[in-house]
């Protein structure tokens, strides 16, 4: 199955925009099925294709550059597609009060190096997907939004996709502990994203 995204995923902008109010309410609901809180801050968004066709088309939409911004798109969005062998998350820190969102982003550092997805009796720490950027600055400030990845072994991605499999999301971090139970709707719905 073909997975990256190509400039033929791409609709024309005014066929786009014909279809958006339908698209994006497909897309709601689905972003919806693969959202999940892990305490009272951070989701985890699990991205697949869909998920980010849909943002290049917003992104087409937004910036309005046209065919010549099609392939900076891809270059942008395909590392955040599931090639079979992963999930991949985006993990957000959502607080809405300004000053509450910066006290707790400081005491936050590295609080990407420690979200786990624990499932038929393995524990799969969560990787960046971009390792070459830093989230969390030298003062221990971490950044309000991380894109990682759980790569997953032949062997994993089977215990996974095992229907009633229960799949447990963690944050182990010292200021911030937190254990959340993934839907079975969800992680039968994120196994697709997986090769057998």
């Amino acid at each position: 199955m073909a997975r990256a995204i190509t400039p033929a995923d791409i609709l024309p902008a005014a066929e786009y925009e014909a279809r958006r109010k339908e698209l994006r309410a497909a897309h709601v609901a689905r972003k919806r099925a693969r959202r999940i809180a892990a305490g009272p801050y951070i989701t985890l968004f699990f991205e697949n294709r869909d998920t980010m066709v849909m943002q290049i088309h917003e992104m087409l939409r937004i910036e309005k550059g046209g065919a010549g911004q099609i392939e900076g798109e891809l270059a942008a969005y395909n590392p955040l597609v599931p090639m079979g062998s992963e999930l991949i998350a985006t993990m957000m820190i959502e607080i809405e009060d300004a000053a509450h969102r910066a006290v707790m982003l400081a005491r936050l550092g590295h609080v990407e190096d420690v979200i786990t997805l624990a499932f038929s009796g393995w524990t799969v720490t969560a990787e960046p997907v971009d390792p070459e950027t830093e989230r969390t600055t030298a003062d221990g400030k971490t950044s309000a939004v991380h894109f990682l990845r759980f790569p997953l072994a032949p062997a994993q991605r089977a215990g996974f996709a095992t229907p009633g499999a229960q799949v447990i999301v963690g944050v182990a971090h010292a200021n911030y502990a937190h254990l959340a139970v993934m839907p079975e709707s969800m992680r039968a719905a994120l196994a697709l994203d997986l090769d057998p």
